[in-house]
């Protein structure tokens, strides 16, 4: 049983990108034990939702149609089913909310050791997962036991699958239970003007900024380049930006194409964030900072000097 059962998440009628960074995660896995990739899309949509999972590396898309939005007895149900019917003896899924709710019940119902919130692996005659603890302030491994197991995924550890596959896409039937559960309805919690987890491009500001007052300045940056604004911790429990602007371990985390670090120091709650970002320039007095640790590109200066200048450059 090596090949490898990714299942997909969707919400509100959309895949959520950490479906595809699951696929390039669990496609890594399938290599290594010598496997398939099988992709499980349950509920919703599942005819839209299986021809965007057919990305390349995946060998198999499997359709549950059974509701329109997350139930924890069809998810369970639907991926013991996959279990049984194919030689998928692992599975991984994104460690989110919903993920995190019906993982540990396919774990206890099959007999499978559970990982979460993996953030790397090795597979070598055996599964030793990475992953972070203590605030991201302790990397640690863990080693699986067996062949078989089931692995929640970090979102934004891994880069998303790209490109059009070839794979076999399969309508699957699934007796589900009776659920006591069901979706009625969204309310829409008030949390801001914008998603920076949406945002190609953020200009992120940090202590350094000394005052609120000079938030302008960043700000006016950030128009320049067509870019969201967003904040470490700090500004945040300030008060001067709201929280659904922070980037960090207790704000959101983001994967822009470009992320521009301002006053800045890079402490690690803030780093496991952002660290995925493809491109991430930092600002700062200080060259020790962590925060140019991960930098692509760094400049060592004061940001009321360097901002405007490149608010000439690009306005």
């Amino acid at each position: 049983m090596s090949d490898v059962l990714v299942v997909s998440e969707h919400r509100r009628g959309e895949l959520r990108d950490v479906s595809y960074e699951a696929i390039t995660a669990g496609r890594e896995l399938a290599d290594a034990r010598g496997g398939d990739l099988r992709v499980a899309a349950i509920g919703g949509d599942v005819d839209g939702f299986a021809e965007d999972l057919n990305r390349e590396g995946v060998d198999a898309v499997h359709a549950v149609a059974n509701g329109e939005e997350f139930d924890h007895n069809v998810y369970q149900s639907a991926v013991g089913a996959l279990l049984e019917r194919t030689d998928a003896g692992t599975v991984v899924i994104p460690n989110s909310v919903n993920g995190l709710d019906y993982a540990p019940a396919v774990a206890e119902e099959h007999d499978l050791p559970l990982v979460t919130d993996a953030i790397g692996f090795e597979y070598d005659d055996g599964l030793t997962v990475t992953r972070e603890m203590y605030g991201s302030k302790v990397e640690t491994t863990v080693d699986v036991d067996g062949d078989r197991f089931v692995l929640t995924v970090r979102g934004g550890e891994w880069a998303p699958a790209e490109g059009v596959g070839d794979a076999t896409v399969e309508s699957v039937e699934v007796d589900h239970p009776e659920s006591g559960a069901r979706v009625t309805g969204f309310e829409e919690v008030a949390g801001g003007d914008v998603d920076i987890s949406e945002a190609d491009v953020l200009v992120s500001v940090g202590r350094g900024i000394e005052e609120e007052e000079n938030l302008e300045l960043v700000e006016e940056l950030a128009d320049a380049l067509g870019a969201t604004l967003s904040a470490s911790r700090p500004i945040v429990d300030n008060g001067w930006l709201p929280k659904n602007r922070q980037v960090g371990q207790s704000g959101k985390v983001v994967t822009p194409d470009v992320y521009i670090a301002i006053g800045i120091s890079g402490a690690v709650q803030h780093v496991a964030g952002m660290k995925g970002s493809d491109t991430i320039v930092a600002i700062n007095t200080d060259p020790n900072a962590p925060i140019f640790d991960i930098a692509d590109y760094g400049v060592v200066g004061d940001l009321f000097d360097v901002v405007p200048e490149l608010i000439d450059e690009f306005a």
